[in-house]
């Protein structure tokens, strides 16, 4: 089980001061403990290289990153793409970085200030027309009085979660530029012959394994928790040492890079959440809706 907390972020610097990786190894004939370590230090480009070698060596394995795979459907049948993998490819060649310049003309996409575009929400996404900057999952992520109500224990762990649209490149908790530059990546990791579900089905327990590639929103398995607060990662991470037997066997340093950084924090819970629902991995199937074949789905247990 591998969680990435990626980044949007242009520097390389940045990159890989950003950029963790929680990975968690099963008990094996030559190792007999399992073991969670994280890391940091790669660039997007480098981080991709090394999952795709580790893919490589141990290919039952399962890779959650913190990022949209997709858009709203209508906007991709608008650029003539009946799948998502034609989508990347479309961003691939450089619509990705054409629409994140500051001079673009698709006002579609916003966040950032520049001579033809501010950082307000355009009209189009304004009142009764909320809806379309989302996606279907994350409107279904997102924590309404109707869920407060219909499952209190849910809306009780994520109280007040708002999902960011893909179309939002700037501002607090802006997911569409770190969206945009995962998606040629995405395209490198499955030509390297990764499954991405929901698009495809998952093919871990094959004679022939594929990894398996899916879509998180590290705030959906955190929970409530100040993330950005060390004092308060502290406390969160030695409640669940006490409480938890996934984290009682965490070593110190994995424990310290956790409070020491929320990004660490984030890519160490995901993969502990990971690894509690482990066995839905295997089992999950392509969407045959046609909606969602498009818009994906953001992984979260139970879904």
């Amino acid at each position: 089980m591998v969680a990435i907390d990626w980044s949007g972020r242009v520097d390389a610097a940045g990159q890989r001061r950003h950029i963790w990786a929680g990975l968690w190894t099963a008990a094996s004939a030559s190792k007999p403990r399992e073991t969670v370590t994280l890391e940091a230090g790669r660039t997007r480009a480098e981080l991709i290289a090394w999952l795709i070698e580790l893919a490589r060596e141990t290919p039952r394995m399962v890779v959650g990153i913190d990022c949209c795979f997709s858009y709203p459907a209508w906007f991709l049948e608008e650029h003539g793409c009946g799948t998502v993998f034609e989508l990347w490819e479309q961003v691939a060649v450089g619509k990705g970085e054409a629409w994140l310049d500051r001079d673009c003309a698709v006002l579609r996409f916003w966040g950032k200030a520049g001579p033809r575009r501010h950082g307000k929400r355009p009209e189009e996404f304004c009142g009764a027309n909320l809806y379309r900057m989302m996606r279907l999952t994350d409107i279904d992520n997102k924590i309404t009085p109707k869920l407060l109500e219909e499952d209190p224990e849910r809306a009780a762990k994520v109280l007040g979660i708002t999902p960011k649209s893909p179309f939002q490149i700037g501002g607090s908790g802006s997911v569409g530029t770190g969206s945009l530059r995962a998606m040629p990546h995405l395209l490198e990791l499955r030509a390297a012959g990764f499954r991405v579900w929901p698009f495809e089905a998952a093919a871990l327990g094959a004679n022939q394994p594929h990894p398996l590639l899916v879509e998180m929103y590290t705030r959906l398995l955190t929970g409530a928790v100040k993330k950005s607060n060390p004092a308060a990662r502290k406390v969160y991470l030695a409640d669940r040492r006490r409480s938890d037997p996934l984290y009682a066997g965490l070593g110190r340093k994995v424990l310290t890079a956790a409070q020491g950084s929320e990004d660490a924090f984030d890519a160490l819970v995901c993969t502990l959440e990971m690894v509690r629902h482990r066995a839905e991995f295997p089992v999950l199937q392509a969407a045959q809706d046609p909606v969602l074949r498009l818009e994906g789905i953001t992984w979260r247990p139970g879904v």
